[in-house]
């Protein structure tokens, strides 16, 4: 697939500030959200090219390489339009970062805290599956998760006795210089001492070795709605590692993921199953009994003369969909051939087959024919 030129993604000129590459960003982030366009897979596509775009040009390094060498810049990564390596949990992670603080936040989650204070946890990713009765009807179901927790030992104050750091004087960024065959790189990195918070304490807590958050697992609760889908994902606040030194906690996303059914296959709201018939009832005509999702059976008018992969169609036996609405069922039906015969089965077989109405039509002028005829015109 060709690759997008990065500032044709976010439609900004290449020149364009920082600021005004974020503007543009955020703009269709959030247009493009997939909680705001749920199922919407090109949506969803628009969201990852312009986070992956984003997450190229915000970075003052990335930028100059990408303005320098192009897309040479970034081999060994996936290119713009290709995913493989950058997945939906990627690009919702590094749009929380950056606007998880904003009010415009709410439209899409509800509300969350500002982005001043201590730094916030990393939101975690969990992946759920699910089976098509699951779906059908909502679940609640039961996960296991490890992740940070608050220190009780300390309260996640992660110690006693505050001071500013030394080593980057309370910045908590680092400024690093280096020569290159390419000119003077400057590079600004989070400082290593006190992890971006600009303070160090004097008597870190041993239980959490002043970080604020220790590693505990948990069972949590997850409600699933009916008429999920493979790619939705439930966000559930504040579930994810809590933030160091008492910052507040990220979120955990949880990925639904679809199970293989042994019958039914999904079409959006709709399920297909296939039914096979007798010879008998596909020529004569008669009622027959489908299989559904809830275990029931639905009967089935096949007309006379009905040919294999006929579609009959079952009313809102499908799946319920998210936005209301119902699926139908539908049964493909498959005339059945027996694989062995009894001789007086094999014998009616052939007083039938003498028939004329039941040989086959002809079949039209066969490939070497048609390709004569076209080298005789």
């Amino acid at each position: 697939m060709a690759r997008r030129d990065l500032y044709e993604v976010l439609g900004v000129a290449k020149g364009a500030s920082d600021d005004e590459i974020k503007k543009a960003y955020r703009k269709i982030a959030f247009e493009s959200h997939p909680d705001r366009n749920p199922g919407d897979k090109a949506a969803e596509q628009r969201f990852k090219e312009a986070t992956e775009a984003y997450e190229v040009l915000r970075d003052e390094q990335k930028r100059a390489r990408y303005d320098r060498f192009g897309h040479a810049a970034t081999e060994g990564a996936p290119a713009p339009g290709d995913f493989s390596g950058f997945d939906l949990a990627d690009a919702l992670r590094a749009f929380m970062r950056d606007f998880g603080g904003e009010g415009g936040f709410e439209d899409l989650f509800g509300a969350r805290g500002g982005a001043a204070g201590p730094r916030r946890g990393d939101d975690l990713q969990v992946r759920l599956k699910l089976g098509l009765e699951e779906i059908a009807s909502g679940v609640e179901k039961k996960i296991r998760v490890k992740h940070l927790h608050v220190c009780a030992t300390c309260g996640g104050r992660g110690g006693k006795g505050e001071a500013i750091c030394r080593q980057c004087d309370g910045r908590g960024q680092v400024r690093h210089v280096q020569q290159s065959f390419f000119g003077q790189f400057v590079n600004i990195a989070t400082c290593p001492r006190c992890h971006g918070e600009g303070r160090t304490l004097r008597e870190p807590c041993r239980d959490c070795e002043g970080e604020g958050r220790v590693s505990q697992s948990e069972t949590i609760s997850v409600k699933v709605p009916a008429g999920v889908s493979t790619g939705n994902f439930i966000p559930l606040r504040g579930m994810g590692d809590a933030g160091p030194h008492g910052g507040p906690a990220g979120d955990l996303i949880v990925l639904i993921e679809e199970k293989p059914h042994p019958v039914f296959d999904r079409a959006g709201d709709d399920l297909r199953v296939d039914v096979p018939i007798s010879f008998a009832t596909a020529a004569l005509g008669g009622r027959i009994e489908v299989p559904t999702l809830d275990g029931a059976a639905a009967a089935v008018e096949v007309a006379a003369g009905t040919q294999t992969g006929k579609i009959a169609r079952v009313r809102g036996k499908g799946l319920p969909g998210l936005r209301g609405g119902h699926g139908d069922l539908l049964a493909r039906l498959i005339v059945w051939v027996p694989s062995k015969l009894s001789g007086a089965e094999r014998k009616q077989l052939e007083e039938l087959g003498r028939g004329e109405g039941l040989k086959p039509p002809r079949p039209g002028k066969s490939l070497f024919e048609r390709v004569k005829d076209s080298l005789a015109g």
